[in-house]
């Protein structure tokens, strides 16, 4: 049998090939999953951007000078070594562009286990866990596309949302978010929405996009990137969603002092993220902002269960308002994810579109 991957040039983006390998016997104690569905979204262009520095190359080997991005999604059992996980079952997580994974559970319960393979381990855990679909509270056959192209997103939304709330929002009155037609994006306007509806949501988005963001309901006021000298002055926190330094510098220089809080999230714009962002800019040094660790965080504050409760209600928010503000595509094959990757790369996905890849 052989299995397929999408390898991409740590070093060149923009450079991914589609290659077929052998299987191996399967270890003792493994599993080998079938991949059946992911998304492909910003996310993952992330994900390839800070691959080395974040350790995302690491979770999916690949020869050397190259790695497989991670993608979240769907996956069936088809080979078991494991007494407990049976041939058959389905779950959810995070997975390789790719056809097939095998993994090594541990820590097994009936809602989910973690995948204990020895590269793994040195990265966050928030990763390695897999939700087992019969029992998972979260799982609703009927928006499996919606939680594959929204939820980790969403995720990371809601925890910039919770982070903000701890900190009394820096004292501003005012939520600045960059890419604002992005998923990441969305979701921190719908959090902010519904538990901070005090504090006004500015969305800042290219020329074509601001159609589709006014459209979502998610923001008070939407200003395009040429814009950004009319937003009104005030007590202010930016949360950079795009990786463009030049659009963040003008919105510092801008603010100045009043920015109380700048926040970088992730780079949609990976062609003008630049190098260094923010030691010269005026107002506050921008922060980054690593969800995995906030995610650790609210666990050990909450409790696994009291967590997901609280993403849970927030999720549901999000669906009833935004949830379809996308249209969803499907495209069968490996090859279709390694073109849509790369149609993302390059910035010419319509954000209006969730593409979901069924291999």
């Amino acid at each position: 049998m052989t299995i397929q991957q999408i390898h991409v040039n740590k070093t060149a983006l923009d450079n991914a090939a589609l290659v077929e390998l052998d299987t191996v016997p399967l270890a003792d104690n493994a599993v080998r999953l079938k991949i059946e569905s992911f998304s492909v979204t910003t996310n993952n262009i992330t994900y390839a951007v800070a691959g080395d520095s974040f350790g995302y190359w690491n979770f999916f080997p690949a020869p050397e000078g190259h790695g497989i991005v991670p993608m979240w999604g769907h996956a069936k059992v088809v080979e078991s070594n494991c007494a407990d996980i049976p041939v058959g079952e389905r779950v959810y997580g995070y997975l390789p562009m790719a056809t097939h994974l095998d993994m090594i559970p541990g820590k097994i319960s009936e809602s989910g286990f973690v995948d204990t393979a020895e590269h793994r381990q040195p990265m966050s855990p928030v990763y390695n866990q897999y939700s087992r679909l019969a029992a998972d509270p979260e799982h609703d056959p009927a928006r499996e596309n919606e939680r594959m192209i929204f939820g980790p997103l969403f995720k990371t939304g809601f925890l910039i949302d919770y982070f903000m709330r701890n900190e009394k929002w820096f004292e501003a009155e005012t939520v600045i978010l960059t890419s604002a037609s992005s998923k990441t994006a969305m979701g921190l306007a719908s959090c902010a929405k519904q538990n901070s509806p005090d504090v006004k949501r500015i969305g800042l988005t290219s020329e074509g996009n601001v159609d589709f963001v006014e459209a979502s309901g998610l923001y008070d006021v939407v200003f395009s990137y040429g814009e950004v000298g009319r937003i009104p002055l005030g007590a202010s926190v930016v949360v950079d969603f795009a990786g463009n330094a030049k659009l963040l510098a003008s919105v510092h220089d801008h603010f100045g002092d009043m920015l109380k809080y700048s926040c970088l999230v992730g780079a949609t714009h990976i062609e003008e993220r630049g190098e260094g962002q923010g030691a010269d800019l005026p107002g506050p040094t921008p922060t980054l902002f690593f969800a995995p660790d906030h995610m650790v965080a609210i666990f050990k504050e909450h409790g696994a269960q009291g967590a997901a409760e609280l993403v849970g209600k927030a999720w549901h928010g999000f669906l009833s308002t935004a949830g379809g503000s996308v249209a969803i595509e499907t495209h069968a094959g490996l090859e279709a994810a390694r073109a849509t990757y790369l149609e993302m790369i390059a910035g010419n996905v319509d954000p209006a579109k969730g593409i979901v890849i069924t291999p």
